[in-house]
């Protein structure tokens, strides 16, 4: 584990005792960073939840090309996540960098208004929004990882999250309200999310401190070379290959919604609200499960959150119909992401030094958008080629499998506080 070095007051002073971790407060920074991507991921999911709706019975794509378009939305991300990471290290500017992604994903918002149905322009728009938020990622979760100790980052990370998610509830809400009171004007949905997008770069500068207090501005600027040499620490190369593996048989959002309403033949009207049910679920569990996992080693919940996403595709393979189904899969979907999403950050984030962490964090989750990437392109190639039945048994295989692998892969405290 690393140590940020403290700085003043006599070496012989007598250690001050960890408080106990459910009774500290949360690190404002995490906070004001979890009202930003609040507001943030109001702008993100109103396009989210009616992007596949848009994309397929709007334009007429067929499920590969939207197995194209999803997976350049989720996994573009990876090829700039790096480079984000590595400036925002290199100049410990970690909430300018930052504030570039966010302020480029917010006005790419504008962009979807004059895309009409040109699948280059769509293509060439949403590239450009997931840059942003590649750009933005790592160096957000980089002040999250260095603001708080981190024997608490679980906890932390479970917050940021819950804040994140409340976004993510809202964000569908005044998507499908715009879309009954427009009459399915679309452009209302892109001008109200450029909005908020925009009001969430606002509080970022307003509220968010510049620098994390662990790092230090005598630290040595990291190359690049140092941040591709991070996988050869056993620790973060078992972690970054299990996250990498996993994306791959994780198939996005888009598809299983789409497979849902087309299961229960739901009205096209009420398909934003689909991601309502799985976003509620993890705005409940983020914080539980990310306290548990600071307890217990984030690798169990981890692991048993991916089993999670394996039910999912087991629930829409199944005959049930209905409200079970609905229930089974947005209840699955949601406890997967809050098992993993932030409980992947503080697993590898103690692996990487702190002058480090943005660039570090940055590699894990390019890893894992890679994988998920192929993902959503290998899986609307078999729905395009084998049908819908056939694509959801080969996802169910190939995760049972991966996850296999990944029990004996990913050590089984490799990065734990002590």
């Amino acid at each position: 584990m690393y140590l940020a070095a403290g700085r003043g007051g006599p070496s012989n002073a007598p250690a001050r005792t960890a408080p106990a971790p459910g009774r500290t407060r949360v690190a404002s920074t995490v906070v004001a960073l979890g009202a930003v991507s609040l507001v943030t991921d109001i702008s993100s999911e109103m396009v989210t939840a009616v992007l596949p709706l848009y994309l397929v019975l709007g334009l007429g794509l067929n499920p590969l090309q939207f197995g194209f378009l999803d997976g350049l939305y989720n996994g573009v991300t990876a090829f700039v996540r790096l480079a984000g990471g590595h400036i925002a290290d290199r100049r410990q500017r970690h909430k300018l960098v930052a504030g570039s992604g966010y302020a480029l994903s917010a006005l790419c918002k504008l962009g979807l208004l004059f895309a009409g149905g040109s699948t280059a322009a769509l293509s060439a728009t949403l590239a450009a929004d997931r840059v942003g938020k590649g750009v933005r990622t790592a160096p957000r979760d980089a002040l999250i990882s260095l603001s708080c100790d981190e024997r608490q980052l679980g906890r932390a990370f479970g917050v940021h999250r819950a804040m994140d998610t409340t976004g993510a509830l809202l964000g569908p809400l005044a998507a499908f309200a715009l879309l009954w009171l427009t009459a399915d004007a679309y452009d209302a949905v892109f001008m109200v999310s450029f909005c908020f997008g925009l009001f969430g770069v606002l509080l970022l500068y307003a509220f968010v401190p510049g620098r994390s207090p662990r790092t230090t501005c005598n630290s040595p600027a990291p190359s690049l070379r140092s941040v591709l040499r991070l996988p050869a620490a056993p620790a973060f190369r078992r972690v970054l290959a299990t996250a990498t593996l996993l994306g791959l048989v994780s198939v996005g959002d888009g598809f299983l919604y789409l497979v849902l309403q087309k299961r229960l033949d739901l009205d096209t009207a009420y398909f934003p609200l689909l991601p309502l049910g799985s976003a509620a679920v993890y705005l409940l569990l983020a914080v539980p499960i990310g306290r548990i996992a600071d307890r217990i080693g984030r690798r169990i919940p981890y692991l048993l959150g991916h089993l999670g996403l394996l039910g999912a595709y087991v629930a829409l393979y199944s005959p049930a119909t209905g409200w079970p189904l609905t229930a089974a899969v947005l209840l699955l979907l949601g406890t997967f992401y809050a098992a993993t999403d932030g409980v992947l950050m503080a697993l590898g984030g103690p692996a990487i030094p702190p002058q480090q962490r943005a660039a570090g964090l940055a590699l894990l989750q390019s890893g894992q958008a890679v994988g998920r990437l192929l993902a959503s392109v290998l899986f609307g190639a078999t729905w395009t080629v084998w049908g819908m039945d056939t694509a959801l048994a080969l996802a169910a295989v190939a995760l049972t499998a991966a996850l296999f692998t990944a029990r004996f892969l990913l050590p089984a405290r490799p990065t734990e506080p002590r």
